[in-house]
């Protein structure tokens, strides 16, 4: 596994409804919602490193830290590049920016974690087996945390 600082990738995508603030909730206009720069500037990221990484690993979202500078009306491209500028045990860090065809729209400081895939699907399903026994326990009503 040759992961290091360096290393980045690239993902265009073009503003379709379905990543507009008005469709996803998170505003009532009709641009390129941050719910939506946020999902693809974590894919990015994962595509610098996911490829590198041994059989039986990968990586998921630790911290982000966004910045939605501009609109971006539907219809228009956007480019997001993703670098990993650190690695620090198996948390990887990335600056991220984002651009439409006109400007810089948004940027990022995004961490990862690398994680082992058998060991992460054992802890999420002690998580299911402990909520289904507390509903039970419970009477099927749930507590707030």
């Amino acid at each position: 596994m040759d992961i290091r600082p360096g290393l980045s990738a690239e993902k265009i995508i073009i503003v379709g409804p379905e990543h507009v603030a008005a469709h996803l909730g998170s505003g009532g206009v009709p641009v390129y919602a941050t719910p939506s720069m946020v999902l693809h500037i974590e894919e990015t990221s994962r595509m610098a490193v996911e490829p590198l990484l041994d059989a039986g690993l990968s990586t998921v979202g630790a911290s982000i830290q966004v910045e939605h500078l501009a609109p971006t009306p539907p219809g228009m491209k956007v480019r997001i590049r993703s670098e990993l500028v650190e690695v620090n045990g198996r948390l990887l860090t990335f600056n991220v920016e984002v651009w439409d065809e006109v400007e810089k729209v948004g940027s990022a400081r995004h961490v990862r974690a690398i994680i082992d895939l058998q060991r992460f699907s054992d802890k999420v399903a002690r998580k299911i087996a402990k909520a289904a026994a507390e509903k039970q326990k419970s009477g099927g009503m749930s507590h707030d945390a």
